[in-house]
């Protein structure tokens, strides 16, 4: 199944390249890829019993007015092959290669509450100084982590949490304190 993304991402980055419109495809990619994230969207892509010229009408009512022809017709295309498993992945993928193209990534940070607006700009800068690269922050709250940021970005996995230092407490009260 990732083979296949893959090769769906590739041939949509190449498209860009070549129409001269990285940063305008981004844009839509990104637009249809968060509008998919619906659980109705995703219900409606995978029903067995809505046709494939129903999953086209349905393209062309939610992103006619707002994505190119070259994406709709990959969408058209994801639908007539039956392939609608693969449109998610296959534009993550691309999303990801035309930030990379763009020395840009997105970092996925998870808190336990919300940040404010300067907390967010001194953790995008840091993040940005860092990696040497443009950082988008995607801002998740998650409870569980106490306090203390946990961070996803450009392969690395950061774990900065109230319940990592605990959970690495009791590791080692259990082993003995280190004895």
């Amino acid at each position: 199944m990732e083979r296949l993304s893959v090769l769906y991402a590739s041939a949509l980055f190449d498209l860009a390249k070549e129409r001269g419109d990285i940063d305008g495809f981004l844009a839509q990619a990104k637009l249809v890829y968060e509008s998919l994230q619906d659980a109705d969207c995703q219900r409606i892509l995978v029903h067995p019993h809505i046709t494939e010229t129903e999953k086209r009408d349905f393209f062309t009512k939610a992103f006619a007015e707002s994505i190119s022809s070259d994406l709709l017709g990959f969408l058209f295309l994801v639908a007539d092959k039956n392939r609608e498993v693969f449109l998610i992945p296959a534009l993550s993928a691309v999303i990801e290669k035309i930030e990379h193209y763009n020395n840009k990534i997105t970092a996925k940070v998870f808190f336990a509450s919300e940040l404010s607006d300067d907390q967010l700009a001194a953790m995008k800068d840091m993040l940005c100084r860092k990696l040497n690269k443009t950082v988008e922050i995607s801002l998740k709250i998650d409870p569980s982590v106490i306090g203390g940021p946990y961070i996803f970005v450009d392969g690395f996995y950061l774990d900065w949490t109230v319940r990592k230092r605990l959970r690495d407490l009791t590791v080692y009260m259990k082993e003995g304190c280190g004895a």
